[in-house]
């Protein structure tokens, strides 16, 4: 329990104590009377009656402290003691359960987002020594122990380990390590000791860049906290001009009206208008969502974005690194009198020498040693493909043009994807089909989002048109939109925003480096795969830490669970409000049961908001 908390508790026994000693007591003098319900009154609320006269300094005076300390002053003004430090003890009882159902919400996220490493262990001088990270630069070698937080970003060297990395993208799967691999700040080494060069200092780590967006995301609010954040505004005023308009009109025009009894239906109006309820309960309802989200390797930069994806109904993906790998593999292998393994042979063999991305997929698919010994002369042509001598035989590898070129004579089809056409001595062998491959979570993502609501799901990209369509095809998407440059994507999400309804919102899904213009000029910019990137996290609203697209289904329910419970939290909060203070102004309704609604009602709400913090079944 954190001192403030232990200081209220100490004050409420206290309190309750000398209240207590008035009950039993019951003196006929009402001086000792008065006495002892007023110092177990300023015991338990002098911190609300010290508040309020600040506030009042300030001119910030209608809030919740000032409805409580008029309310209850005018108790004791009218005589009733009891119920004047009664109702003051259930207001601080329910800020205790506030508190502590805040600091509790706070201390989770914070237990979530622990991960600023506490040391760094520097190579310096032929010794390890311990040093914060911040102090370590650029280029320095780091030692990892097992059990140890990656402290900065960086590349290993030597050793091989598995790494920890859900605090990151929440994921329980270690990943696999190894000299040439990048490794993380904020993961945990879990087996292995690791040798690290440094590639970032410790303000552009990766550790560092999520603690702050994580941070400030709280300072942007949504617009349903704008609107309470209105309505308070408003709202106090007006119930303080009910409460003095019940306290002093009906006594003056009703006969027979008592002052007393008036006056005291509208403190107790008062006690029950505190909105705090509201105030509380919304903005701990949105920092439970964000946090909820961060469990599930999903960072949200703010309760506005967070709003907004529960509102979405259009999202448009871009497809390279979003729904595809990113990555040529080589698909088929048609070999025309010769076999298939034969024909890859011969490919990757001409194409050894070659650092071209279809040469790597032709290199990775062989997964054979190659023998550079049967390589002769290698010629590199750009913009058609390879010509080299293998086994003394001129082999040709490239596209159609660089067929035509050299009069070499072949028929394929209809293909989708990229082809390498293979001739040996000016004879067509076969072709062999590269392309960017679907990633497995593609298609549960598309199912998800429909499941979540989505209304239209749109695919955008730079390749081939009849590349594009097969994977729209292939995944059931509603529309697909292929060779377009950066800005025809933006006129495309132009043409769909405007198509949206008033209150729909649409994402656009990429990897936040090449897509900047366009995550900008949607509702909600997303960035997938996104660890580590730096373009990705200052270009985009939520990040997805993995590379899996269904984790966008994922942050749209926590969203919209979070929307749900903020409305959960309005509508029973006013509604239990509303009838209470219509009992009161009609005197059906005493101070005590005010108060119990009001405490009631704040508890239950604070208690609710909390849930938002609960994503394990998402």
């Amino acid at each position: 329990m954190n001192p403030v908390m232990k200081r209220k508790l100490i004050r409420l026994v206290a309190g309750s104590v000398i209240l207590a000693a008035a009950l039993v007591l019951k003196l006929e003098n009402p001086l000792p009377n008065f006495v002892l319900y007023f110092a177990a009154y300023l015991v338990i609320g002098s911190d609300i009656l010290l508040r309020s006269a600040r506030n009042i300094a300030r001119g910030q005076w209608l809030d919740e402290n000032f409805l409580m300390s008029i309310a209850t002053v005018g108790a004791f003004v009218i005589g009733e003691y009891f119920e004047g430090v009664l109702v003051m003890w259930f207001f601080q009882v329910g800020d205790f359960f506030q508190s502590y159902a805040v600091n509790r919400s706070r201390k989770s996220i914070a237990d979530l987002m622990d991960i600023r490493p506490d040391h760094a262990n520097v190579h310096r001088e032929g010794e390890i020594i311990r040093v914060d990270p911040d102090e370590v630069t650029l280029g320095e070698t780091i030692i990892i122990r097992a059990g140890e937080r990656v402290p900065l970003d960086g590349i290993i060297i030597e050793g091989n380990s598995n790494l920890d990395t859900s605090a990151l993208t929440g994921e329980s799967v270690p990943r696999e390590v190894g000299p040439g691999s990048e490794v993380l700040s904020g993961c945990i080494n879990v087996n292995g000791l690791l040798t690290v060069e440094v590639t970032k200092e410790f303000y552009d780590s990766t550790v560092s860049k999520i603690l702050d967006l994580v941070e400030n995301a709280v300072t942007k609010k949504a617009q349903t906290e704008n609107f309470i954040t209105r309505f308070a505004r408003h709202y106090t005023p007006a119930v303080v001009g009910l409460a003095t308009i019940i306290s002093l009109l009906p006594p003056l025009f009703i006969p027979g009206a008592s002052f007393y009894d008036w006056i005291y239906r509208g403190l107790t109006f008062l006690v029950i208008s505190c909105p705090c309820a509201l105030v509380v309960s919304i903005p701990l309802t949105f920092f439970g969502g964000i946090g909820g989200a961060s469990r599930k390797g999903i960072l949200v930069k703010g309760s506005n974005y967070l709003e907004a994806l529960s509102q979405m109904e259009v999202v448009v993906f871009d497809k390279t690194g979003t729904l595809t790998h990113g990555v040529f593999n080589v698909q088929e292998v048609h070999g025309v009198g010769i076999t298939a393994d034969k024909l890859l042979e011969i490919a990757a063999h001409a194409e050894a020498f070659s650092n071209h991305p279809i040469a790597s997929s032709l290199k990775r698919a062989y997964s054979r040693d190659i023998d550079n010994s049967r390589i002769g002369e290698v010629e590199e042509i750009s913009g058609h493909g390879v010509r080299a001598i293998v086994d003394g035989q001129e082999v040709l590898a490239g596209n159609a043009r660089f067929m035509h070129s050299r009069n070499v004579a072949y028929e394929i089809g209809e293909v989708h994807g990229t082809v390498v056409l293979v001739a040996v001595e000016g004879t067509f062998l076969g072709h062999i089909l590269i392309a960017d491959e679907i990633k497995e979570d593609a298609r549960e993502a598309v199912r998800s989002l429909r499941d979540a609501g989505i209304k239209k799901l749109v695919m955008l990209t730079g390749d081939a048109k009849v590349i594009g369509e097969k994977v729209g095809r292939d995944l059931g998407l509603d529309m697909v939109f292929a060779e377009l440059l950066p800005g025809d994507k933006v006129d495309k999400v132009e043409e769909l925003l405007a198509n949206t309804s008033a209150q729909g919102k649409l994402a656009f899904v990429g990897d936040g480096i090449n897509d900047a213009p366009v995550l900008t000029r949607s509702d909600v910019g997303i960035a997938m795969g996104a660890l580590g990137s730096d373009a990705a996290i200052e270009a985009a609203d939520v990040v997805i830490m993995t590379d899996e697209p269904s984790k966008i289904a994922t942050g749209i329910r926590v969203s919209q669970k979070t929307l749900g419970i903020v409305r959960q939290n309005i509508f029973f909060s006013l509604g239990i409000k509303f009838a209470v203070m219509l009992l009161a102004t009609l005197g059906f309704a005493s101070m005590i049961a005010g108060i119990f609604a009001d405490v009631g009602v704040l508890v239950l709400t604070v208690f609710n908001s909390m849930r938002a913090l609960n994503v394990e079944n998402f």
